[in-house]
């Protein structure tokens, strides 16, 4: 249950006390944990980060002292891939703008633009410890269109927003053939999904090229929305989310982003475990997830909890996600707790909620680490935030407490970024 609390304007503090896990330093190299350390925190962003014998803590008053004795203290997590805003949970179809089921190529259209920050899910994101999210459309369509990178405590989303366009979401496998063959309509079979990919990308091709002869010529142009996307992507210019989960989608998934040269994140990855070392090879990274799901149609038959552990020992780079609504976005962290009993070292479970999903999606420069420079968005945990029973006592977003567990109630307040709500009333006259 959650009360609503005014939003503190304090954005300059010093954490002390607590256990510190930065996860990784100012260079993305892997930091080792800090005993009874000190972060300081100016205008939302981290200033510094050390033993209470490295950083001292200005005497003026100029910081508000966080006292974290006792407690473990970690970047806020990021959830790499879900639907968070614009699957609304608990709306039923009124809130779910996760498709656009009318269409093959949704290369045009954009998650940012159906993101509800209202959504009950962004409260328990925070009850989560998570202060990131990467939000996708979904997996209806061979392609979904753009993601969008976002805090997870917010008014306005344009406000919330770390990243506006991260990458392209795309899907293989079972959904696009379902959705599309039930309406009589290619794509209908791999064949057909891989095909209208294929297609989409050799049109972009003409489009980018007929574009830019344009543009040397100094002759008019009609811009394409879609085939402007598809074109960023061949650029380099944004990823390419692949949805797949069977180890014969996988290698497609490969295969077409060494066709056309894209940079490939495969999203899901269920059979991973299987072409561990072909992934690894290959330099792929894999978002991994959700791992809590029953085998609910035939491409998960392969679900193990021990696909990323699998995945890490190969050498592949791996973050971890809910799917959120499929799972809970308060339950990620209880994702890696359940991989680290199948196997996952510890310190790459914290990593894959973390600098690994930050650092896959170009987020690595705001989120991700406890290092100076780097966005305050951090969570002060009862304990190891791997342990079952660990919580998330408080949350802060851009150097603002947003969230806090009351024990003895066990309520959560939350931050209440519209603050005092003032109807006016009718005029008597």
């Amino acid at each position: 249950m959650y009360r609503s609390i005014p939003v503190p304007a304090v954005r300059d503090l010093a954490v002390v006390g607590a256990r510190i896990l930065p996860v990784a330093d100012a260079d993305g190299n892997r930091a080792a944990p800090i005993e009874d350390g000190v972060m300081l925190v100016r205008d939302g962003r981290i200033a510094q980060v050390g033993t209470a014998a490295e950083v001292a803590v200005p005497q003026d008053g100029s910081l508000t002292v966080v006292d974290g004795s006792g407690m473990v203290l970690t970047p806020g997590l990021v959830e790499a891939h879900g639907h968070l805003g614009v699957h609304e949970d608990g709306e039923g179809w009124s809130g779910d703008d996760t498709n656009e089921r009318t269409v093959v190529d949704g290369a045009k259209l954009r998650a940012l633009d159906a993101i509800n920050p209202a959504e009950l899910g962004f409260k328990d994101a925070l009850r989560g410890g998570v202060t990131s999210a990467v939000v996708k459309p979904g997996s209806a369509n061979p392609i979904g269109g753009r993601t969008a990178a976002v805090k997870t405590w917010g008014r306005v989303v344009d406000e919330m927003v770390i990243r506006e366009d991260v990458s392209v979401k795309s899907a293989l496998g079972e959904n696009p053939k379902r959705v599309h063959g039930e309406k009589d309509r290619m794509p209908s079979v791999r064949m057909g999904v891989a095909a209208a990919l294929r297609e989409a990308f050799v049109d972009a091709q003409n489009y980018a090229r007929a574009r830019d002869r344009a543009q040397e010529e100094g002759t008019p142009f009609d811009r394409d929305l879609g085939r402007e996307t598809l074109a960023a992507v061949l650029a380099g210019d944004l990823i390419w989310d692949q949805h797949c989960h069977r180890a014969d989608d996988i290698a497609t998934a490969i295969r077409l982003s060494e066709e056309f040269g894209y940079r490939l994140v495969v999203n899901h990855g269920t059979e991973g475990h299987l072409l561990a070392d072909y992934l690894a090879e290959k330099g792929i990274d894999v978002i991994v997830g959700p791992l809590m799901t029953s085998r609910s149609k035939v491409e998960l038959r392969n679900r193990t909890l021990a696909t990323p552990a699998a995945l890490a020992q190969a050498g592949v780079r791996i973050a971890l996600t809910t799917d959120h609504p499929v799972i809970p976005i308060n339950f990620l962290i209880h994702e890696a707790s359940l991989a680290v009993k199948e196997g996952l070292d510890p310190v790459v479970a914290l990593e894959s909620l973390t600098i690994n999903p930050a650092a896959m999606l170009g987020l690595d420069d705001r989120v991700g680490a406890l290092a100076p420079g780097r966005d305050a968005d951090f969570v002060l945990w009862t304990q190891d935030p791997l342990e079952l029973d660990a919580r998330a006592s408080r949350v802060f977003v851009d150097g603002r407490e947003v969230f806090r567990y009351d024990e003895e109630s066990g309520l959560a307040d939350v931050a209440d970024p519209w603050g005092p709500t003032r109807i006016a009333q009718p005029s008597t006259r």
